[in-house]
């Protein structure tokens, strides 16, 4: 039986009613389903509307639904049911007889779709928070083993300064913390619970709302009917925020890409996680990296598909909210199965230090020293820069490096440069120079690993303690 079909004197096209059908993919949201109908049983009973026997044989047979379902894949094979609220309700009745149809007493499948999917995003960010504190600690830990080793950081993909690995790997520390901030606070707004909203107007029975919310571990009951069985906002939020993790994802499989290649020789690829070439016997490709880099593609189209089909829908349910699943599932699907896959790269990877250490020492990157030389003795730094800049100038003439240079080639430039000039130059001196909070400088690294380790631990707990 239709959960709609008294009004309809005839019975769907064949094919319009196979094409409308959403069971196939939210199928997903049973659990929540179970969930949020085993609460509205209990509200009814609670109102009088069900017996204490009825709301016992409804609890207990939306129970065996769950426990078929959990172990048997077979018993979702159904051509029948139109979404997961029918085939709950058909299965309900299967099971019980008639009073299974009482559960619907007092809702709409408006307010259960936006109930159940509230629920899901909420299981998926406490999910995705818990990896991402495993991803950061890989990428904490990675720093740890680095120790004092150098790199190259660039500018314009060009050399800049050198700075320590750690400092480096710390900077995808502070991405993906964002990231993790970000979607607990996506959480804090979708965490009100739109069951008794009815289809528009709110329900038609005295149905306690708020222990409702309390029952699912909501905050409170949504405040106006019209908007929760109508808002997408939490989904286009969470989709939006996940379009952020893999863009910071694919910002960093671009960057390992680019130093795995025998042009730079930083990065040595884990085997485990590349290919080879069919034609090309000395192959190894950087294949996850690569796939990291065009899901993220594919998360950015999901979130651009949901705002495209909310942004002219009136005001409150219309069948088009359908197509927002599927973009949601998707994205947040192919986040979830992805970064486990990075963290377990991150704690394969092998790092080049002695080729990034040789790197660290040529190109000018010393400049920057230089300058600031002559600024600790009294030049203003626009002219220091100036008489650096020729100092580079007269470098590249001469095929050589700053250090290279006599005091007297120096003196030609600046008569304050003297035999000094040269100790604040090496690797060490310059990379120490950076001692402010944030610096690269090894002081500041180690603090800002600490304070990483206790932010992460705090994105753990919070997880677990909603898990």
């Amino acid at each position: 039986m239709k959960m709609w079909s008294g009004r309809f004197r005839q019975p769907p096209d064949s094919d319009f009613e196979r094409w409308q059908r959403s069971f196939d993919f939210d199928r997903r949201l049973l659990t929540h389903e179970l969930a949020a109908s085993s609460a509205h049983a209990r509200a009814l009973a609670n109102a009088g509307i069900l017996s204490s026997s009825e709301l016992i044989s409804i609890l207990q047979g939306l129970e065996r639904i769950a426990e078929q379902a959990a172990v048997s894949p077979a018993f979702l094979e159904d051509s029948e049911a139109e979404d997961v609220h029918h085939f709950v309700e058909k299965n309900l009745v299967h099971l019980i007889g008639d009073t299974g149809y009482k559960l619907h007493s007092g809702r709409s499948r408006n307010e259960q779709i936006a109930t159940d999917l509230r629920l899901y995003v909420r299981v998926c960010i406490d999910q995705l928070r818990a990896e991402l504190a495993e991803c950061l600690d890989a990428l904490v830990e990675g720093a740890q083993r680095a120790g004092n080793a150098a790199m190259p950081a660039y500018t314009h993909l060009q050399r800049a300064e050198p700075v320590l690995m750690s400092h480096w790997l710390l900077a995808y520390v502070e991405m993906f913390i964002r990231d993790a901030d970000r979607l607990v606070d996506c959480r804090k707004r979708l965490n009100f619970c739109p069951l008794g909203s009815g289809a528009v107007a709110g329900t038609t029975l005295p149905l306690d709302r708020r222990a409702m919310a309390i029952d699912l571990g909501f905050d409170a009951p949504t405040l106006n009917s019209i908007d929760a069985t109508g808002d997408r906002d939490f989904v286009l939020e969470f989709v939006n925020a996940l379009s952020m993790v893999g863009l910071h994802l694919s910002r960093w499989a671009e960057e390992m890409i680019l130093f795995s290649s025998q042009e730079f020789d930083f990065v040595r690829l884990p085997e485990a996680y590349s290919t080879g070439s069919s034609a090309m016997p000395q192959k190894k490709n950087p294949d996850l990296l690569e796939l990291t880099r065009g899901k993220a593609a594919r998360i950015i189209g999901a979130a651009t598909a949901l705002a495209v089909t909310l942004k002219g829908l009136p005001l409150a349910y219309n069948k088009d909210l359908q197509e927002t699943q599927e973009p949601l599932f998707d994205a947040a699907e192919t986040v979830l199965a992805l970064i486990p896959l990075v963290t377990n790269w991150m704690k394969a990877v092998e790092f080049n230090l002695d080729r990034m250490r040789e790197a660290a020492q040529s190109g000018f990157m010393n400049a920057w020293a230089a300058a600031t030389y002559l600024v600790q003795r009294g030049v203003p730094f626009r002219l220091a820069h100036e008489q650096v800049g020729k100092a580079v100038q007269l470098c590249l003439e001469k095929s050589c490096e700053l250090q290279d240079l006599s005091v007297q080639e120096l003196r030609q430039l600046n008569p304050l440069f003297d035999e000094d000039f040269y100790s604040c130059l090496d690797l060490t001196s310059v990379l120490a120079l950076h001692d402010v909070p944030g610096g690269t400088a090894p002081g500041q690294v180690q603090r800002a690993v600490a304070d990483a380790k206790r932010r992460i631990e705090f994105i753990r707990e919070e997880a677990h303690a909603h898990a």
